[in-house]
């Protein structure tokens, strides 16, 4: 999903792969296999494509990160439970930083 985005985000700026990776200092076939979902990117990186594409920061980090939460679970068993349990743990942290 986040290289899908990448991908047809840098096709809508009329922009080429050498283009962006230059801009992230990576090489061109290592943008090309984010784009294809074969590799991921650092969380520093993703800032910096919000600004390459100028476009609100929180939808690419919430794509990152809904990537590599479904990399690690998408094979166990009892995914959707946990992912559950981690939900209710995240909205008791996030009352607790608001109290």
């Amino acid at each position: 999903m986040f290289g899908t985005t990448i991908r047809k985000l840098r096709e809508e700026k009329g922009l080429l792969l050498r283009q962006v990776a230059a801009e992230l200092d990576i090489d061109t076939a290592l943008l090309s296999k984010i784009e294809r979902g074969n590799r991921g990117l650092k969380k520093e990186q993703v800032f910096k494509l919000a600004k390459i594409f100028d476009c609100p920061t929180k939808n690419l980090i919430v794509l990152w990160l809904s990537d590599k939460i479904m990399e690690l679970v998408k094979d166990e068993y009892y995914a959707l439970d946990t992912l559950n349990l981690t939900i209710d743990r995240l909205k008791i942290e996030n009352r607790k930083k608001t109290e």
